[in-house]
């Protein structure tokens, strides 16, 4: 059975960093696609950056510049980077995967797996 659990949220000044963790079981994660959303009350899930089998980054322009997707095939396991926080990434942040990656690939659709979500809270 395939399971994302997310780790590394927290409470954080604005211009801080946190580096969130998503590690992945039930599945070997080498070929899948694997992004970040992220979900702020009262507002939709917003994907915000995936990096694909051969590791292709893409970006969401409110985090471009600031955010970091890797992965670690060895370890099973994802990472966000997230530098120069803005009161306006505080939300709910949620690792997907699927077995391969759609079009547009920040689309919540194309996910068949998801993890139970971390909070980020930013205090300006």
């Amino acid at each position: 059975q395939v399971q994302l659990v997310e780790s590394g949220g927290g409470s954080v000044q604005a211009g801080g960093s946190l580096r969130l963790s998503c590690a992945a079981s039930g599945y070997t994660n080498r070929g899948y696609c694997m992004a970040w959303f992220r979900q702020a009350p009262a507002k939709e899930r917003e994907g915000i950056a995936v990096i694909n089998s051969i590791g292709i980054m893409t970006y969401a322009i409110s985090v471009k510049g600031r955010f970091t997707i890797s992965r670690d095939n060895a370890k099973n396991t994802l990472y966000l980077q997230m530098n120069s926080l803005k009161a306006e990434d505080t939300a709910m942040y949620y690792c997907a995967a699927n077995p391969f990656c759609g079009s547009p690939p920040l689309k919540s659709g194309w996910y068949n797996y998801w993890g139970q979500g971390t909070q980020v809270t930013v205090s300006s």
